[in-house]
């Protein structure tokens, strides 16, 4: 045969391990039955201690998942207590805004209302009070034209017919409520209802009095309408004789006649 087809040698097992040898005549040989009782007792108070301790374990893991489910159904109950109590403030909360949004809606059309109205009011007072007015002044204007179509004999009855043509004016402004202020030639200058515009000199008049009024001045309901515009009498300042005129220097008022200083017009002669 040829080498490649010679058998392999097969493989040995495992030696058998050697045999204990246990002679019962040998003295010195240990009591097998005591030895398997020892064993045996020793098994059992083992397996006794590994019970009981399995069941103290038991208990205590039992004892435990007791205690974690206790707490978890109390925070489960306080969680719904509280959830409960979120969603009823909520309810509360949507039905205080729909009661708020429906009184600011309310509010909010009873003021477009007002505004309205009050503009309404407005207007329609602002539009009687241009009739009444216009109602007080037409009178005057027909007697106006009256008076131009009329033919007068002499210049008195003119005047006369003019003097009533505005004593009829003067009443209707009475009854508007436009009332004239007295102010009479000779009277102190006040600020407060006369604006001066301009001065001038005249010795028969105190200082700062009125020399001459060229518009009247207008109260309504007690409040100025419009200030009198007058002119304000300026005092000459006393005459000084010079020294080389030749006798003691006198002093005393100016002769010279009034003289009025600025461009004004003269005074109205009907306004007294």
């Amino acid at each position: 045969m040829t080498p490649e087809h010679e058998p392999k040698p097969r493989a040995r097992g495992p030696e058998p391990e050697s045999e204990l040898e246990i002679s019962l005549d040998d003295p010195n040989a240990v009591d097998l039955q005591a030895l398997a009782d020892e064993i045996a007792s020793q098994s059992e108070d083992d397996l006794a201690l590994e019970v009981v301790g399995g069941e103290s374990e038991e208990n205590e893991f039992s004892a435990l998942m007791e205690e974690d489910s206790t707490k978890l159904q109390e925070q489960h109950q306080a969680f719904q207590a509280q959830l409960g109590s979120a969603k009823s403030q909520i309810e509360d909360m949507e039905k205080r805004e729909a009661e708020i949004m429906d009184q600011f809606r309310r509010l909010a059309g009873d003021f477009t209302n007002f505004r309205n109205r009050v503009q309404r009011d407005t207007q329609l007072a602002v539009e009687q009070s241009e009739r009444r007015m216009l109602l007080e002044i037409l009178p005057v204007l027909d007697n106006f034209e009256r008076g131009l179509e009329a033919s007068y004999l002499d210049m008195e009855a003119f005047r006369g017919g003019i003097e009533l043509i505005r004593k009829q004016l003067v009443d209707a402004l009475r009854r508007l409520g436009a009332i004239p202020i007295d102010l009479k030639v000779g009277d102190p200058f006040d600020a407060q209802h006369a604006e001066a515009l301009t001065t001038m000199q005249s010795p028969d008049l105190p200082d700062h009095a009125i020399a001459a009024i060229y518009e009247r001045a207008y109260m309504l309901r007690d409040q100025l309408l419009r200030p009198a515009r007058v002119v304000v009498n300026h005092a000459p300042p006393p005459f000084v004789m010079p020294p080389d005129a030749g006798g003691p220097a006198t002093s005393g008022p100016a002769v010279s006649g009034p003289a009025v200083s600025g461009d004004a017009p003269g005074p109205d002669p009907t306004i007294q």
